[in-house]
């Protein structure tokens, strides 16, 4: 028979290291950071290409009741299993209504050199996005339209703040992520190994339409995007290939960061799959 969770006192030098975890500067020393709610926890306690992210994990005795897989999942991952009181995880919890469990999850970040290693064929870069929970978004659209990885610059978000983990709903923990590089290394990188780099603007001289209708999306392709009120600065654009607008087609002024970079992701995805299905019906070419 299975051991239950071990109980903490609210006292316990452990719970006040995972509290500390609520600042930057701390997860960045330590590097480690929260996960709340059962579905991030079980993504963290997957055994996917980075292994299991979970360490430790504290859960309130109804959690435990309720979530038993994610409970004996993280003891299987190697975590430590705490059972804390009510007043514990909330205040490990940003979330208005807590649900009773809390794991700490070492950093997964990539290093842009590997994820170069790998030839990708379809990565967001976000350039200055300085709101979490759009990160967040951004990165579960990238995850949901089959990207190889996600770039958040030097100028970005930190990827493992509590509401952009929260916000990417699991997916942090499914993609390569590379954070705190500059836009343009990325940018040249990328490039290097063969990606055609669009930035996505409203005011961008080229349409994601005319993109789609002359097969300019098929090959590898790097989207960079931009901060949710200015977009992106004149330097970040001069870095792409082509600077490319989402139509609107109706009377809407324009698409928030999260739905314009879904638009486009999705667009790329599509069109390298028409297209891996157009060369393996066609046989080899010359």
């Amino acid at each position: 028979m299975a051991r239950g969770p071990e109980p903490i006192s609210p006292r316990s030098p452990r719970v006040t290291a995972a509290r500390r975890l609520a600042r930057r500067q701390t997860r960045a020393k330590e590097r480690r950071f929260l996960a709340e709610g059962p579905q991030a926890v079980r993504e963290a306690t997957a055994d996917g290409p980075r292994g299991p992210a979970v360490e430790e994990l504290f859960t309130t005795a109804d959690a435990a009741d309720r979530h038993p897989d994610v409970i004996a999942a993280a003891r299987a991952a190697g975590a430590r299993v705490h059972l804390a009181d009510d007043t514990v995880v909330t205040g490990l919890s940003t979330t208005v209504t807590p649900q009773g469990i809390v794991a700490v999850c070492r950093f997964l970040d990539t290093p842009l050199d590997t994820v170069l290693a790998a030839a990708p064929r379809l990565v967001a870069v976000l350039a200055q996005v300085r709101d979490p929970g759009n990160a967040g978004t951004v990165l579960r659209c990238a995850d949901a339209a089959g990207a190889d990885a996600v770039v958040l610059t030097d100028a970005s978000v930190d990827a493992y703040n509590p509401k952009c983990v929260r916000a990417s709903a699991g997916s942090l923990f499914h993609l390569p992520v590379v954070v705190g590089v500059p836009a343009a290394e990325a940018v040249d990188g990328l490039r290097a190994h063969g990606a055609r780099v669009l930035a996505a603007d409203g005011a961008g001289a080229d349409d994601l339409d005319t993109e789609l209708d002359h097969d300019r999306l098929a090959g590898p392709t790097a989207w960079l995007f931009g901060n949710e009120a200015w977009g992106l600065p004149e330097e970040t654009r001069a870095l792409a290939d082509a600077v490319v607008r989402v139509p609107i087609h109706g009377r809407a002024e324009s698409l928030n960061l999260a739905t314009a970079a879904a638009v486009c992701l999705y667009a790329s995805a599509r069109a390298q799959r028409t297209a891996g299905r157009g060369r393996s019906e066609g046989g080899h070419s010359e």
